[in-house]
């Protein structure tokens, strides 16, 4: 599905709340700079949420369900913004009514699911996105353009350090269920899995893996009401592994935030090093610095970020805000739908993306290096 008009792409989005979240928080300031889009339509869990939502945020057509949403003949955009387990049936709606859909990350609950939803994707003949944003953040973008210019030299190996702040030792009231593994919302796909998605753009892919991850917290407590719950969600995952070009890769998330190092991302090369460092380790979301030395250079130096990777000056307003990077990743959507190009990564990416979470989670299960 291609968008062949000048006109707002009219977006209807699946899980917008009027008690907040995380599509109210993100979605909604990057969709409502962008002159590109109309946020004609949202679907609710009940008729009076749906109505709470509309009121709340100026939606015009309000559904009881996503189900309503997708038959809208007007809605060119599905935007699937709720728990993990409900992607699935939302997402196979959307693109049997024949839309074009973004899912937000991880695209499935698991590979099997993720794979399902790519394959029905290519059989309906739509255009998928995927909410991996750390991949539109700037200075990303600016770092895989240093590497490729060889700023670096040759890359012989890249070591990260990160926390995953949502599974420490206190979760947020509401924020249960990101404790439950089967619930597919870990610390491995989301930061973990944002994060190494943008490493894979920068560098390559993997080839093989290996792993350790462990719940080192299976008791964690409430924030404000101190209640205790059980946590089988891994807090702790340590990665080793070859990417294409051969350079050794390390990359450990630890849980909650740690006193000294939250985010450390160094790319080491023949000619020069590069230090990416952050607040926290949900890459798509942190403030970040780069630091960088090269040839005789005895010490780093900040590099900042060229303004031509500020690129949607709509989204001015919201430099260093959590919806900055989305709304990068919408003004691409927006640009892959109008003119047939392919920059924002798709269903059949993320299933790939996936596939290495899963490869990672049979090491970690088998104590065996796979090979990817």
């Amino acid at each position: 599905m291609e968008i062949h008009t000048q006109n707002p792409v009219r977006a209807g989005i699946v899980g917008l709340s009027a008690r907040g979240g995380w599509a109210p928080q993100s979605h909604l300031p990057a969709l409502a700079r962008l002159d590109g889009y109309e946020v004609l339509a949202l679907a609710a869990s009940s008729p009076a949420s749906a109505a709470a939502a509309g009121a709340a945020y100026g939606v015009p057509r309000a559904y009881a369900g996503a189900g309503e949403l997708v038959r809208d003949p007007d809605v060119e955009l599905v935007v699937v913004s709720v728990r993990v387990p409900l992607h699935r049936e939302v997402i196979l709606a959307a693109l049997a009514a024949g839309k074009a859909v973004l899912s937000e990350w991880p695209l499935g609950n698991g590979l099997a699911e993720a794979e399902e939803l790519a394959a029905a994707a290519a059989a309906a003949g739509v255009r998928t996105f995927a909410g991996l944003q750390a991949r539109s953040a700037p200075a990303v973008r600016y770092v895989r353009d240093l590497v490729a210019d060889g700023f670096v030299g040759e890359v012989l190996s890249t070591s990260l350090v990160a926390s995953g702040r949502r599974w420490g030792p206190t979760f947020e009231p509401g924020g249960g269920y990101l404790l439950d593994r089967d619930n597919g919302g870990t610390m491995l796909t989301i930061p973990f899995g944002h994060t190494v998605d943008a490493l894979a753009m920068v560098l390559g892919e993997f080839t093989e893996v290996s792993a350790t991850t462990a719940t080192r917290r299976p008791v964690v407590r409430e924030e404000g009401s101190g209640r205790a719950a059980a946590m089988t969600v891994a807090d702790q995952i340590a990665v080793s592994g070859r990417l294409t070009s051969g350079a050794v890769a390390s990359v450990h998330f630890r849980g909650g935030l740690a006193r000294g190092t939250n985010f450390h991302w160094e790319i080491n090369g023949t000619d020069g090093d590069l230090v990416v460092t952050g607040d926290h380790g949900h890459l798509q979301q942190a403030r970040l610095t780069l630091r960088g030395a090269r040839g005789a250079e005895g010490s780093l130096r900040e590099l900042t970020v060229p303004e031509r990777y500020f690129d949607v000056p709509a989204l001015d307003a919201l430099r260093g805000e959590v919806p900055y990077n989305i709304g990068v990743q919408y003004a691409d959507v927006l640009r892959d739908l109008r003119e047939g190009t392919f920059t924002v990564p798709d269903f059949g990416h993320a299933a790939r993306r996936q596939r290495l979470l899963d490869a990672i989670e049979r090491a970690a299960g088998t104590g065996v290096r796979v090979a990817l």
